[in-house]
């Protein structure tokens, strides 16, 4: 067995995000385009025989985040370890980069990078697939932590297809003092949306064009428009909303 296996776990950023309606099981149907950027947190495992999964972090916001069960990556190594059938027993330090609640899944990179780490220093084996299933199983943008590169997601995002995508596309990230809760974005999400009819998610025919052809000035016009377009709409309800005459008593 390896004394220790590093793994570096890169940030996303969700090119769009097309939302549907709630789902009976309470998530949302997506649309949504994975990019990897090149912000990563770094992942290191090492053998704890009889020790359980010790867990340490540092770096960007580490103080803020659990160290225990509630911590997606001590999740990712225990749902590992019952999967492989060995002791949970791994000694686990992240080095924060991802900046935290910033919509660049730092805790499921994290968690992606876990499942990688012990399943090379536990001699799992495990293939893609098996690893991808269990990365559905902790969290919707999980699966994405493994497959890296430009992916669409559908489902609640955890289906993934790979994108092709050419060139290098340089982004400039800026980031609120405050992070933003991803139920609360989702809940606000469905209370501005209260009694319309929601479309069903799509992807972008221009951002797929921009991709393909790594043409980083059509991008930005995709994002724009598409932004843009979901401005419009919501512009044009309120107004509908507005201009509606009320029901006589």
């Amino acid at each position: 067995m390896p004394a220790s296996i590093t793994v570096r776990a890169p940030a996303k950023v969700n090119l769009q995000l097309s939302v549907g309606p709630p789902r009976a099981d309470g998530f949302h149907e997506l649309a949504t385009v994975f990019q990897a950027v090149n912000l990563c947190d770094e992942i290191v495992a090492r053998e704890n025989p009889g020790g359980g999964i010790r867990l340490t972090m540092s770096g960007e916001g580490a103080e803020d985040l659990p160290t225990d069960e509630d911590n997606l990556a001590h999740r990712a190594a225990l749902l590992l370890a019952e999967a492989l059938d060995v002791p949970a027993d791994v000694d686990l330090h992240i080095h924060k980069a991802i900046p935290i609640a910033g919509g660049m899944a730092g805790g499921s990179a994290d968690a992606a990078g876990t499942l990688l780490a012990c399943d090379a220093l536990w001699r799992g084996g495990s293939t893609r697939e098996e690893l991808t299933d269990l990365a559905a199983a902790l969290g919707s943008d999980v699966p994405f932590g493994l497959h890296g590169g430009n992916a669409i997601g559908t489902g609640r995002g955890e289906r993934l297809t790979s994108v092709l995508s050419r060139g290098r596309f340089s982004w400039v990230f800026a980031l609120a003092d405050d992070g933003l809760s991803t139920p609360a974005v989702y809940s606000e999400c469905d209370r501005l949306r209260e009694g319309r009819s929601v479309p069903d998610p799509y992807v972008s025919d221009m951002l797929m064009q921009a991709l393909g052809a790594g043409d980083a000035e059509l991008l930005g016009r995709a994002l724009l428009w598409f932004w843009l377009a979901k401005i419009l709409r919501a512009k044009s309800t309120c107004a509908l909303r507005a201009n509606r005459p009320s029901k006589s008593v």
